[in-house]
């Protein structure tokens, strides 16, 4: 073997990893996500995950990759630890598969017609066609990536065979495959190799390439097989040294059973030998016999573990203890959102919109926790809008960033559209902590101060604190179960809640004139209501944003605000809030509807 062959070796390689993540690419674009969603929702029973697992690593070819969206389901709280581990068995048995489509590399040629059955003639023709549909179909561009990513790897498994066909010729490497055949060096060979190229699937297909020599025996396949399966643990190990606990339990648990599953098979394989002395042992192996022995020792690995996923589980447990946290810190902790699934843009918008629920329901739970400071003031009580303001920002923060690196990917119409609501909502959202702050610091200081408002103020207040809960129940309710159709209660509510704030400011002008209430009441009390009609005014905007994300028709820009609104409005709603919520004394008029429209505007 001289450096001619060297270089071509080298070539053959690069052609056949480049092939292999083209390829698998390919496949996943083509998918969707549809497979990575299936991953994360129909889990609830381990052969459900198990089989899942195995069919969606035989489609991407990436037991890696299968992995490593498994961590991050489990770091951002999409599935539970348990769940993942039959996910994992899955994948170490489906990325078996791809041996099997190198094994197309063995189809021979021969005279006349029969050569149209080569592998050459077939990667030809598979390259044409992928490279007429990359150029000329640009809708079926990830046909034709998957259908160039496979002539690739043919062409560069191909480039291999040929040049390694000369050492079956070399005594020295005959010598060196012979070291192999001991298993203990075999398997560190093949945990190293793998770990090198972070691919089990390249691992394989590599050994078979050597197997054209015809100097390797099923004694020096075996242990290599068995180190690729434990090499193949290191992208997934390295995939989770940022994430949590339970993220960092599912990529270990992948080494756990690639070990366990060696651990077990190895002894047993050379136990039944010693006694049964099997024939086949001493076989010449090629492309084909490699990916059978390969297939069937993984098909034993997960038969063997799979009734023992509890145990598997406790003990990743005990290797992997969960941090000591305190409940305050837990509460101040966003979700997680991993960057691991920003290539499956359905993963992360699933992920995202978790995330914005859970924002949405912390927004509500700050409006409710405001209402009961300022009913019966505690510093606990304080500290807990604190809390919920400043997970507010960290929220906005976090899902903003995500969203707009997600939004740099390869979006389809729907998922462009659930970006635009989120990123639209996040600030509307946020902002409802922010009012919820501020109406903590006003009953901060009217305990400090010691002001006491009087019963018509009072009796108000409670009047439109049940209006705020009511419009604040409403939006989250509807953007949390994507009821972007909206009856128009949002904007009819709205226009009622700005309506009874312009009416408490008429009663307390009439208060201060008779004496009842004084300068200092009245300050803190307006900016009650200016925080009130704020938060009527976000809501709106938040259902206003979710129209335009779904209906490309439906504008909220300013210059058609008013006439929008104006459509949104029923008087029936209008009639039917100003009866369940009304003021007595002033007989002050709702505002004109385009004063609404110019306020929800602001």
């Amino acid at each position: 073997m001289n450096i001619s062959n060297v270089f071509s070796l080298l070539c053959g390689m690069a052609l056949f990893l480049f092939g292999m993540s083209l390829m698998g690419d390919g496949l996943k674009r083509t998918a969707g996500g549809k497979f990575e969603l299936l991953l994360a929702k129909l889990t609830d029973t381990s052969l459900k995950g198990l089989l899942l697992g195995t069919g969606v690593t035989a489609i991407i070819q990436s037991s890696s990759a299968t992995s490593v969206m498994a961590v991050g389901f489990v770091n951002s709280g999409m599935m539970k630890f348990r769940r993942a581990i039959p996910i994992v068995l899955g994948a170490i048995l489906g990325t078996s598969i791809t041996g099997w489509v190198i094994c197309l590399s063995e189809i021979g040629g021969g005279d006349g017609w029969i050569s149209l059955f080569s592998t050459a003639t077939l990667t030809g023709i598979i390259a044409l066609v992928g490279i007429f549909i990359r150029m000329f179909k640009k809708k079926y561009d990830n046909v034709g990536d998957i259908m160039l990513g496979f002539a690739v790897l043919m062409v560069g498994m191909s480039n291999m065979s040929g040049a390694v066909d000369p050492l079956k010729e070399s005594p020295a490497f005959i010598e060196i495959l012979t070291m192999f055949s001991n298993p203990v060096i075999g398997i560190l060979v093949g945990i190293v190799f793998t770990a090198i190229l972070q691919s089990a699937s390249a691992s394989v297909g590599i050994l078979q390439a050597l197997s054209v020599t015809g100097a390797i025996d099923f004694h020096t396949a075996l242990p290599i097989l068995f180190g690729i399966s434990i090499g193949a643990a290191l992208p997934v190990l390295l995939s989770a040294i940022s994430a949590n606990t339970n993220g960092r339990r599912t990529a270990w648990v992948y080494l756990i059973i690639s070990v366990l599953g060696v651990v077990v098979c190895a002894p047993a394989f050379y136990i039944l030998d010693a006694f049964f002395d099997f024939p086949f042992t001493t076989m010449t192996m090629n492309t084909v016999s490699i990916a059978l022995a390969n297939t069937v020792f993984r098909f034993f690995n997960v038969v063997a573990l799979y009734p023992f996923i509890a145990p598997i589980d406790k003990m990743t447990c005990l290797l992997i203890k969960e941090k000591e946290e305190g409940d305050d810190s837990q509460e101040l902790e966003p979700i997680a959102l991993d960057e691991r699934f920003l290539p499956y843009p359905a993963l992360a918008i699933s992920q995202s919109q978790k995330a914005v629920f859970d924002m949405a329901l912390t927004a509500q739970k700050s409006i409710h926790a405001c209402f009961d400071l300022l009913r019966d003031y505690d510093e606990e009580k304080f500290a807990k809008v604190q809390r919920y303001e400043k997970l507010g920002d960290l929220y906005e923060d976090s899902i903003g960033t995500y969203l707009m690196k997600l939004s740099k990917s390869e979006l389809n119409n729907d998922q462009s559209n659930n970006v635009f609501k989120y990123l639209h909502s996040l600030s509307y959202l946020e902002r409802l902590t922010d009012h919820a702050m501020i109406i903590g610091f006003v009953a901060k200081d009217k305990s400090d101060n010691g002001i006491v408002y009087s019963e018509d103020a009072q009796a108000e207040l409670a009047v439109m604190e049940q209006a705020v809960n009511e419009i604040v129940g409403i939006t989250v309710d509807d953007f949390i179960h994507n009821r972007w159709r909206t009856d128009g209660r949002v904007s009819a509510l709205t226009m009622v809640i700005r309506s009874m704030c312009s009416k408490a400011e008429v009663n307390h002008v009439e208060r201060l004139q008779s004496g009842v209430c004084t300068i200092k009441q009245g300050t803190e009390f307006n900016e009650l209501l200016t925080n009130f009609e704020r938060i009527a005014v976000h809501c709106s905007k938040v259902i206003f944003a979710m129209i335009e994300a779904h209906d490309e028709s439906y504008s909220i820009h300013v210059d058609n605000l008013g006439s929008e609104l104006k459509a949104s409005l029923s008087d029936d709603l209008i009639e039917e809030y100003r009866q369940k919520y009304s003021l007595k004394k002033s007989d002050k008029e709702l505002p004109a509807e385009s004063d609404a429209a110019a306020a929800v505007m602001a």
